[in-house]
């Protein structure tokens, strides 16, 4: 019996290609597990074959597979009909609607959450690729004619010789980028300028620096109270116009970043959590969190003028928003497509050099990474222990000095009055039980912030390692190109052509790794030493109420 797999997500094939469109719950044949590159091909029930992500379905036992009946035979890669735009618009139809957000403001407060459509597609090592080719994912049909056949390869075709290393869908791999298919015009107003500056190259400075304020979160409903949600308003300073943002607008405008830009790391959001979703301090840490992402995108020099942004901050009409919000959802210019938008110095890139400061970031990504998490975590533990243990241990030993303190008082009526030592010793009590909630008060000062600033770079430093890998597949697809042309499949201005794009995608890497170089050294300069005053001025109000007493006893 053939294996079957089924489908976890919903996933839409780009039309004229051989990735095959599948929808959640459905059954497959599984074909070839050894594409590679984390794709598989398989057949569905209507006899089409095509490819799909590996991490998008599950292998079924030998007790769930239950017997097929005989699968009509499989299509032919030629067959136009079978790859009909019918077919994809059809799994389009699905996709959008099993993924795409309400369009409206008023939605459930249960929908606050992060959608969760499937796992991208894993980056794995290439491997040796000499073996006859499979269809590869993003390849036209025609083109995989073609290599059956062993015609001549044209431009159009060199994709066809490794297998993609690229996200399931060429909208957003760059793949028509790289091998200049994109035909796209972008105005002047939408370019991006990389510079030089000293050794190193820069994002272009935004020309007029703002920044943006989150404010006021309340809780609001609808429906006469049956439906409920936290609003929060935002305000940026070139305007002063303030907006109601929910936290899934915040969510959908999540997703389009980190569909947009694959060089650029996106901050995180705040952690979803359910249990006391309208208490007090939860909205606060909140707000806190969003406040950081906003900052962080309003300093950025690409993210802070970004369109999709800019709509997220300024809109204030329903039908505007909407508007905005669909042209947002079919932009071509996703992934590494987003290149033909910049503007980058005329100096070709010597690899060596890149492959150096890459491999360098990719080292202290991953140390970065582990040291982030391990000083969030601190933060944590911290809270927990001001709030808990050292304010129980703090108030246990003031409980035991007043305590003691009302043991002395009855003795008073003897001829030796000890009623100042009493009165000083019960003070001793009261002022631990006081340096107690002290203690429960202090992390809103130093630890949660300090906590909510390493949230954004573990955020950011997590999303480092996808985007080096979006530049190394790149690298790589040039690479196959210069095989191309020493073995004469590929013209040499064709090849240029490919170089030129190719570092572009390397100038926008290079110009992210110092742009976060930059922002990380002035932030968290900045960061500790406000988390290290919040300590110092703790301890010694501490200092200050211990001193009061110990004063008691002289009087």
């Amino acid at each position: 019996m053939a294996n079957q797999v089924q489908a976890l997500y919903d996933f839409t094939g780009e039309p004229g290609t051989t990735e095959m469109t599948i929808t959640c719950g459905e059954m497959l044949t599984l074909i070839n597990t050894d594409i590679g590159e984390g794709w598989w091909e398989g057949r569905n029930s209507k006899g089409q074959t095509g490819l799909f992500p590996a991490a998008y379905v599950r292998k079924l036992s030998p007790e769930e597979s239950t017997p097929a009946k005989m699968a009509p035979p499989a299509p032919r890669y030629d067959q136009a009909d079978d790859w009909s735009d019918q077919q994809y618009n059809a799994g389009d139809n699905n996709y959008h609607k099993s993924t795409s957000h309400d369009d409206g403001w008023d939605d459930d407060w249960d929908e606050d959450t992060y959608s969760e459509i499937g796992p991208g597609v894993p980056h794995t090592k290439a491997m040796n690729q000499q073996a006859p080719l499979a269809p590869l994912p993003g390849m036209p049909i025609a083109d995989y004619n073609n290599q059956i056949d062993d015609s001549t390869s044209n431009f159009s075709s060199v994709g066809t010789v490794r297998k993609s290393k690229f996200a399931p869908s060429s909208k957003v791999s760059g793949e028509s980028y790289l091998l200049g298919t994109l035909n796209v015009e972008v105005p002047d107003s939408d370019k991006v300028y990389i510079v030089q500056e000293g050794d190193g190259y820069m994002w272009a400075a935004v020309s007029q620096p703002y920044n943006v304020t989150v404010a006021s979160p309340k809780k609001e409903s609808k429906f006469k109270g049956i439906k409920s949600f936290i609003a929060y308003q935002l305000t940026p300073s070139f305007n002063n116009i303030q907006v109601s943002r929910r936290y899934k607008h915040f969510d959908w405008l999540h997703e389009r970043l980190q569909e947009k830009f694959t060089l650029i790391p996106i901050p995180p959001l705040p952690d979803k959590q359910i249990a006391g979703r309208y208490d007090e301090q939860l909205i606060e840490r909140r707000r806190v969190q969003l406040q950081e992402f906003v900052d962080w995108m309003s300093k950025h020099p690409v993210l802070a003028k970004c369109e999709v942004w800019q709509h997220f901050l300024t809109c204030t009409d329903e039908k505007r928003w909407k508007a905005g919000k669909r042209q947002a959802e079919r932009d071509n210019l996703l992934g590494l497509n987003y290149c033909i938008s910049l503007v980058v110095p005329e100096k070709a890139l010597l690899q060596s050099q890149v492959d150096h400061i890459t491999e360098q970031c990719h080292t202290f990504v991953s140390s970065m990474d582990s040291s982030v998490k391990s000083v969030t975590n601190m933060c944590l533990a911290q809270t927990k222990r001001f709030q808990a243990p050292y304010k129980t241990d703090c108030q246990k030993v003031g409980e035991a000095f007043y305590n003691l303190g009302n043991a002395l008082s009855l003795d008073e009526g003897t001829v030796i009055s000890t009623s100042k030592l009493t009165s000083a010793i019960k003070l001793t009590g009261g002022a631990y039980i006081e340096i107690g909630r002290m203690y429960e008060e202090q992390p809103k000062y130093d630890w949660e912030p300090l906590g909510d600033k390493f949230h954004l770079y573990k955020g950011i430093v997590g999303s480092f390692p996808d985007v080096l890998a979006n530049h190394k597949a790149a690298v790589q697809k040039k690479r196959e190109c210069e095989r191309l042309t020493a073995e004469h499949k590929m013209e040499v201005a064709q090849l240029n052509e490919v170089l030129r794009r190719t570092d572009v995608i390397s100038y926008a890497l290079l110009a992210e790794i110092n742009h976060f170089k930059q922002e990380r050294t002035v932030d968290l300069k900045a960061t500790m030493q406000k988390f290290l005053r919040q300590q110092i001025t703790f301890y010694k109000k501490i200092v200050d109420k211990l001193e009061t007493t110990l004063h008691q006893y002289d009087e």
